[in-house]
């Protein structure tokens, strides 16, 4: 595929106020979650006058107490998602400000913070992504969050609902965090690992290497363990999370992408500039469980529950 064709294709990208304006359905209508949404918004267009490290910022520590604590209430109710947020807050990426530093002091890092202020902004405007080429990651992309009932809109309303109003720093280190969340269903995307539960498991594993975050190991391998205690001896399950972390060593961060131009790319070639190579265990646990006449989706919500 000439790749000529897509480089000629350039994507607008529009003012973070614009963008909640065009949400709609995708943004909560409680009051208190707009309020959030609205304050979120507001802070984005400044952006480019924030400092690189605020001085109230604090160093992240471990938390395995709270971790195990909200583990199990996860492991309890498995309608409790947002208790994975604390586990995740619990056992941090300690090293993730210096890791943001790092990256903004390359003229890479530079360029990505100027041209990217607002990531959600570009990735809710399905009507300028679908103008890229067909089989172009923007197209994959759109599909699979129209398909999932999904937005990046969505994903910022639950967070911050789980952030409760707690202040945000507003920094340079702060906008490379968001960038990690708001590229998450670009990895589902890009690996093929569903949203399934092993699937989750799966695209945790891979990134540890990019964000190396001792609760993306713990809720990886914790949640692959039990669904293994559910399944046939037979299906890779275990080995399936361990692939995908072997897949995430020799990944680009796809954070520190200019986004803007994977989504321009033919999926292939998009992944083959992040070093991603297909998974194999994942979709032979699934063909596993079919030909055995089992429901893959309920085994995962069985372990998970």
């Amino acid at each position: 595929m000439d790749l000529a064709s897509f480089r000629s294709f350039e994507l607008d990208v529009p003012p973070a106020d614009a963008w909640l304006g065009k949400v709609g359905d995708a943004v909560p209508s409680d009051a208190t979650l707009q309020t959030m949404l609205a304050r979120f918004v507001a802070a984005q267009e400044c952006r480019q006058d924030i400092p690189l490290f605020h001085p109230d910022r604090q160093p992240m520590r471990m938390n395995w107490r709270s971790a195990v604590r909200h583990f199990r209430v996860l492991g309890g109710d498995k309608e409790r998602t947002r208790e994975a947020f604390h586990v995740f807050e619990a056992l941090p990426w300690v090293g993730m400000a210096s890791a943001a530093c790092k990256f903004l002091s390359t003229e890479q890092g530079k360029a990505v913070f100027s041209s990217e202020p607002f990531l959600p902004a570009i990735l809710d405007d399905h009507a300028a992504l679908r103008r890229l080429p067909k089989g172009s990651l923007a197209h994959a992309y759109c599909d699979h969050m129209e398909s999932e009932g999904l937005s990046a809109a969505g994903l910022i309303a639950e967070y911050e609902e789980w952030r409760g109003g707690r202040e945000r720093l507003d920094d340079k280190v702060e906008w490379y965090a968001d960038r990690l969340r708001d590229t998450h269903d670009l990895l589902h995307v890009l690996s093929g690992f569903g949203r399934d539960a092993l699937g989750e498991q799966c695209v945790l594993a891979m990134v540890f290497k990019q964000r190396p975050s001792i609760g993306h190991l713990f809720v990886g391998y914790a949640g692959a363990a039990l669904t293994k205690l559910d399944a046939h001896w037979k299906v890779p399950v275990l080995r399936s999370v361990f692939e995908a972390r072997q897949i995430g060593k020799a990944c680009r961060p796809i954070a520190e992408q200019p986004i803007t131009e994977l989504l321009a790319m033919p999926l292939e070639d998009a992944r083959k500039r992040l070093n991603m190579r297909p998974a194999h265990y994942y979709h032979e646990a699934y063909r596993i469980w079919r030909e055995a006449g089992t429901d893959p989706k309920l085994v995962l919500m069985k372990a998970a529950a």
